[in-house]
């Protein structure tokens, strides 16, 4: 698959000393089944001076936590090729959306070729069942033993005699060159198409494992020999009773049939990183850059720091960068799973990827190649998706037994026919032992949770979430307690704003006190002072310079602005000069009572107005909480700010509790006692200040501003800054789960329930046999089943 490489650091301290870890993923080509990527999997994690490490059937990749001291990522290499099955170096230097590019044309070719080999195989297998017939209806078998093979015998009493009327001469053509027709045919197609079943059935022999291709290549590989045999001595066989019949088109069939299902497996898989192809897709290939007073268009890779990038109309814009002239709205749903497309005017942030719509941007290229934000969340979800989770070691302590116990059973099978029905004879014997054989499908195992996984993380990718992984997903299911931080999570963690109140008595309008009052807080720096310039320049007012200018701590600033003289504080500020604040004490006390700010304004000596300011609630805040109290989880608001703001604010949103004047070194605290009281618990900050509380939880979830993605401080990331992806992650999980438990109930319970009836246990009670042929297409549809079930998260509504 295709040749990346991802390199990180971890530093591993232990009493003695530090050692420094890395991590590198390559690619492994050859696994086809879960007893192929556990034996891979084992070897790996065996090797000297590896800690850790993960191999994915899904992704034919392995990623490695190794002691660089010990090995190398060329000894790990060597490692994987030692055990049977292809391994390659990363390509250095190749960008992850490249490499993605890569791995989808693989898999593309992958399919197409399988697909070919698959039809080709079943139209090789239904000549021979045709061609069989006539050697299936010759008249002088007599008492001679024949198998029992219910397709077969369907078969002869419904197609036989249609054959006979459409082609006469078929009858007529001699046993021996019929024989000899179809054993050429058979090596044709075995030769071709099932060539890489018996390949790696012998590598697997050489290392002393066994997987899916053993069986198979057992399956059909005993059926084509004892075919072979009947053609070259049929007398010989005659003369034991045992009548000289072939096997050439169940063998072909059955390589067929599996076939199909691993061309319907792979175009599942392909479907199931949909959305990490659509993400690679969204990058351009060129660029149209401004040089010299000229215009070029050069390849995305040839774009330099701080190039400035024209975009049209209806053309996606193609690295991340800030906006220096024109104005237009922005398709960034993609990415942010937000459907309303954003405004971008001078100064503002675009995306790379993202699309513009209605007008013309210049912008100034800021992060480049795997800087960019579409980089990292492509290089993300190939991490996740290539990730386990916990409920995989069950599939891999079945798979590590599966197959040597499948081949156990058939050799009991075969000793129970001969020794409890000696009367049905060697060949029934030996058709049961190759049914059991065939039936038995260790691939449905091993795909029940990668499949799950991959879709999930690219359902929640599409809505604005990207989920470190399985482990995360896996965790998420049993959250019960969610911690929100206020400022930024369930606030815009910006002040507004929100109200302006007049003294009816004063002299100056509603514009005049803002002006004015915006002109003086030019000068200072405070978050509520810039709210108010901010708020000025919103509602088109010009603000002219302050003439003078005084801070105050703790009181607020004063100075004189186009000569009038301007306080601006609280009511003690305001107090000291003899003004009265009662004309709107009413009005300060209920913002107050609020969580709002007031801000106090005299003009000249007199009380002109309030300014109230607040750190406003998302528009989603209340509805995201309502959504997680439906879905059963207790809701912690947990602040630095004062109790009697941050009651307000919870009040209103309808969090279930709050603690409030906790500064961030005590929020890990609060974290491990809601631990300890409650059960599993999730908290959502910014990622930054709230970094070691996020670590502590159970579950960290981070705010991302879609355009500055600090993505490695939880486990998940919110892409649109608001909480309804919260109750969204925790919906996904629980869906993924759901899903993940159906897909290993039904693959075990496909082979509990398959084997026994493959092995003859039904023959007794109903006469029921099953044939070599339908037990290949029952493995080659249980995997796919597997698959598709998997398939249906990317259906799953979260919101």
């Amino acid at each position: 698959m295709s040749n990346t490489i991802t390199t990180e650091a971890a530093v591993s301290r232990d009493a003695d000393s530090a050692t420094t870890l890395e991590k590198v993923s390559f690619p492994v080509t050859g696994m086809t089944c879960a007893a192929c990527q556990s034996f891979v999997q084992r070897t790996l994690a065996g090797a000297a001076g590896v800690q850790d490490a993960t191999v994915n059937l899904m992704l034919h990749n392995a990623t490695v936590t190794f002691d660089p001291r010990v090995t190398s990522p060329a000894g790990l290499v060597d490692t994987v090729r030692g055990t049977g099955y292809g391994a390659e170096l990363p390509v250095a230097n190749e960008s992850v959306l490249a490499a993605q590019e890569k791995n989808d044309e693989e898999q593309l070719r992958e399919y197409q070729q399988l697909r070919w080999k698959a039809w080709v195989s079943v139209l090789a297998g239904v000549v021979a069942m045709v061609a069989s017939m006539p050697l299936m209806s010759m008249s002088s078998v007599g008492d001679l033993q024949r198998m029992k093979d219910p397709f077969m015998n369907w078969s002869m009493r419904v197609l036989d005699p249609a054959l006979r009327k459409m082609a006469p001469w078929l009858y007529s053509v001699s046993d021996n060159s019929i024989r000899w027709f179809l054993f050429a045919l058979s090596i044709f197609i075995i030769g071709w198409a099932g060539r890489r079943f018996y390949l790696k059935a012998w590598s697997a022999l050489l290392h002393k494992t066994a997987d899916m291709n053993t069986l198979v290549a057992l399956g059909t590989g005993t059926a084509f020999l004892y075919s072979a045999a009947t053609t070259i001595a049929p007398d010989f066989f005659i003369s034991h009773g045992i009548a000289p019949d072939v096997y050439y088109e169940a063998g072909l069939l059955i390589i067929g049939l599996v076939l199909v299902g691993n061309t319907l497996e792979s175009r599942a898989k392909g479907h199931t990183a949909l959305a990490l192809g659509k993400l690679v897709q969204l990058q351009p290939k060129t660029a149209r850059v401004l040089r010299k007073g000229e215009e070029h268009d050069v390849p995305i890779d040839a774009i330099q720091h701080r190039d400035i990038i024209l975009v049209r109309p209806g053309e996606r814009i193609p690295t991340d960068g800030e906006v220096v002239s024109g104005s237009s709205s922005v398709d960034e749903s993609m990415l942010t799973g937000e459907s309303i497309p954003v405004e971008k005017t001078a100064n503002d942030r675009v995306i790379g990827g993202t699309l513009n719509q209605r007008g013309s941007l210049q912008y100034r290229a800021t992060m480049l190649g795997a800087e960019s934000t579409l980089a990292q969340i492509v290089r993300l979800l190939r991490d996740a998706q290539g990730s386990r989770a916990p409920i995989q070691n069950l599939a891999d302590r079945i798979s590590a037994i599966f197959v040597p116990s499948v081949l156990g059973l058939a050799i009991v099978t075969f000793a129970a026919w001969r020794f409890f029905a000696p009367g049905a004879g060697v060949m029934q014997a030996f058709a049961a032992a190759v049914t059991v054989l065939v039936i038995a499908c260790p691939c449905a195992m091993g795909l029940a949770v990668p499949t799950a996984v991959m879709v999930a993380t690219g359902r929640g990718a599409t809505f604005g979430l990207l989920i470190k992984g399985g482990d995360a997903l896996q965790r998420l299911e049993k959250v019960d307690t969610v911690v929100l931080d206020k400022t930024g999570t369930v606030t815009a963690g910006r002040p507004e704003v929100t109200d302006v109140h007049l003294n009816l008595s004063g002299s100056f309008s509603r514009d005049d006190v803002i002006r004015l009052a915006a002109a003086l807080e030019r000068a200072s720096e405070h978050p509520l002072g810039e709210a108010v310039v901010r708020h000025a320049t919103e509602c088109g007012l010009s603000v002219p310079q302050p003439e003078g200018f005084e801070s105050m701590t703790g009181h607020g600033v004063s100075g004189i602005v186009e000569g009038h003289a301007i306080l601006i504080g609280n009511p003690a500020l305001i107090e000291r000069y003899s003004i009265s604040i009662a004309p709107l004490a009413s009005a300060a006390e209920q913002a107050a009572e609020q969580g709002r700010t007031p801000l106090w304004v005299a003009i000249d000596g007199a009380l002109s107005g309030v300014i109230v300011v607040a750190d406003t609630i998302k528009p989603t805040s209340i509805a995201a909480i309502r959504q997680l109290h439906r879905e059963g989880i207790y809701v912690v608001m947990l602040t630095g700010d004062n109790e009697h703001t941050a009651r307000a604010i919870a009040r209103e949103v309808g969090v279930d509790d709050v603690i409030a004047g906790v500064l961030p070194q005590g929020k890990v605290d609060v974290i491990r006692c809601l631990q300890a009281e409650r059960g599993i618990v999730a908290m959502a900050g910014d990622g930054v200040n709230d970094a070691p509380a996020l670590a502590q939880a159970d579950v960290g979830i981070t705010m991302a501003s879609g355009s500055d993605v600090a993505m490695e401080a939880g486990d998940v990331t919110l892409m649109r800054s608001d909480l309804t992806g919260i109750a969204a992650a925790i919906a996904l999980s629980r869906g993924t789960m759901r899903v993940i438990r159906q897909n290993l109930f039904w693959a075990l319970a496909y082979n509990v329930v398959g084997i026994p009836i493959a092995a003859g246990i039904l023959y007794p009670v109903c006469g029921l046999l099953l044939s070599p042929v339908l037990a290949s297409a029952a493995m080659a549809f249980s995997s796919f089943s597997v698959v598709t079930n998997s398939l249906r998260l990317s259906r799953l509504k979260l919101g």
